[in-house]
C-alpha cells in the first residue's frame, strides 16, 4: 500500500520487531549499549580459563634426536580440577622445553608459550598431538630407537604431549588384544630364527623390516608370502 506524503518531513523513526527500540521510538535514535551497560550482561566463553595455582605437579621428559647435539628435558605441568570430587583429574597447564642447544631457541620459546596458553583456555586440547604430528622437516625425519618414524623435532614434542596425556588419562591407548599380541610375537620369533641379520637389540624389530604407513615404525616384513607389520599387525592380506 503507497501513502502519499503531503507535508514536509521533520523527523523519523525506525521501526523494528526488538520491543526495546519500539519503546524508545518517542527519542527518534535507537540505544546504544554502553560499557557500564555491560558489566552485568552474561558473557559466554568458548572455555573455561584457568588461573594458575601457587603449585603445580608435572612429569619432565628427556628426549635425545640425531636432529640436535644435546637432549631435549620437555617438563609439562599439570593442574589438578576438582579436587576432592569424583570428578578430581588432572590436565595439563604449561609446558616447558630447555636445552644447551641454542639452534631452535627461538621458535621453541614460541611454541611453548602458544601450547601453554592453549592449555589454559581449557577444554580439548587433545587435537595438539595430531597438529604437531602433522609437521614435517624439510630437510627429512629420522628413526627413534625401535624403528619409529618421526617426521620433524615438532613431532617428537606432540609425541611426548601424547605421552604424558596417556598417563593422566586424557587419551585413551588402543590395546591390541592377547590373541594378537600372541600372534604378532611368534611371527617375530620366527622371523629372526630364519633371518641370522635380524636386529640383536632386544626392543628393535628386525634389521630387514620396512616402514609401515600405518604407525610409521620399521616392522613390516615378509611372512606366508604377504607383508605384515610386527608393530600394529596391519597386513596386505587383511
Amino acid at each position: 500500500m503507497t501513502i502519499k506524503i503531503d507535508k514536509k518531513i521533520t523527523g523519523y523513526i525506525v521501526v523494528t520487531e526488538t520491543p526495546a527500540l519500539q519503546e524508545s521510538g518517542s527519542a527518534g535514535t535507537a540505544p546504544v549499549a554502553t560499557p557500564s551497560d555491560l558489566k552485568g550482561a552474561d558473557i559466554h566463553q568458548l572455555g573455561e580459563p584457568l588461573s594458575r595455582p601457587d603449585k603445580l605437579v608435572g612429569n619432565t621428559y628427556k628426549i635425545k634426536t640425531p636432529v640436535t647435539d644435546h637432549a631435549l628435558y620437555i617438563t609439562i605441568n599439570d593442574v589438578i580440577m576438582n579436587p576432592g570430587t569424583p570428578q578430581e583429574h588432572r590436565r595439563p597447564f604449561e609446558i616447558f622445553i630447555n636445552s644447551k642447544n641454542m639452534e631452535h631457541f627461538q621458535w621453541i620459546v614460541a611454541l611453548t608459550r602458544v601450547m601453554s596458553a592453549v592449555f589454559r583456555k581449557g577444554g580439548d586440547i587433545t587435537f595438539l598431538v595430531e597438529e604437531l604430528h602433522s609437521v614435517f622437516d624439510p630437510k627429512g625425519g629420522y628413526f627413534k630407537k625401535g624403528g619409529k618414524y618421526i617426521p620433524s623435532l615438532v613431532a617428537e614434542i606432540g609425541e611426548v604431549l601424547k605421552e604424558h596425556l596417556y598417563e593422566i588419562g586424557m587419551l585413551q591407548q588402543q590395546e591390541k588384544a592377547a590373541d594378537q599380541k600372541a600372534f604378532l610375537e611368534a611371527k617375530r620369533q620366527q622371523y629372526e630364527q630364519q633371518h641370522l641379520s635380524a636386529n640383536p637389540e632386544k626392543d628393535a624389530f628386525p634389521a630387514g623390516a620396512s616402514l609401515c604407513t600405518k604407525c610409521s615404525t620399521k616392522a613390516v616384513i615378509q611372512m606366508d608370502g604377504c607383508l605384515t607389520c610386527l608393530n600394529c599387525g596391519e597386513s596386505k592380506c587383511g
